[in-house]
């Protein structure tokens, strides 16, 4: 079985300054990672297709696939596990999402779907978003 990681994105307004972070990191390393120190126990599952969900400003907006978690080493020499990430930031509907710290496991069914190919994500506050759905609007 697969699961999911979710993630708040601190720092970043949007979409674009995630991007901007990552295109940054990536000119000293072959992918993006991020690094955490609990290292997840359903690693296994996460690495069979699982990705990362980030929530920027409330929302889960954007994801990216897993493709490797491992141990690695901090300044001070303690084990940190480290997410590793396929470049490619797949922009998601807007699913509203409350603060939270460190991250959570998000089961399939519960993630928001892809934005369809070509698709334009309009940035909307994620509660307008949400309503305009329940509405049958969106």
């Amino acid at each position: 079985m697969t699961i999911h990681m979710v993630k708040l994105c601190v720092g970043a307004d949007d979409i674009d300054d995630l991007e901007a972070w990552q295109a940054r990191l990536m000119k000293k390393l072959p992918a993006p990672v991020h690094h955490t120190r609990m290292f997840p126990k359903r690693a296994e599952e996460m690495l069979k297709g699982g990705s990362i969900y980030w929530v920027i400003k409330r929302a889960i907006r954007v994801r990216q696939r897993i493709i490797d978690i491992r141990t690695v080493k901090d300044e001070e020499g303690k084990d940190m596990c480290e997410l590793v990430f396929d470049p490619e930031l797949v922009r998601t509907y807007a699913q509203p999402k409350r603060p939270f710290q460190g991250w959570r496991y998000l089961k399939p069914e519960e993630a928001p779907r892809d934005l369809k190919s070509g698709a334009e994500a309009v940035d909307l506050p994620a509660d307008l978003d949400a309503a305009l759905k329940n509405a049958g609007v969106w």
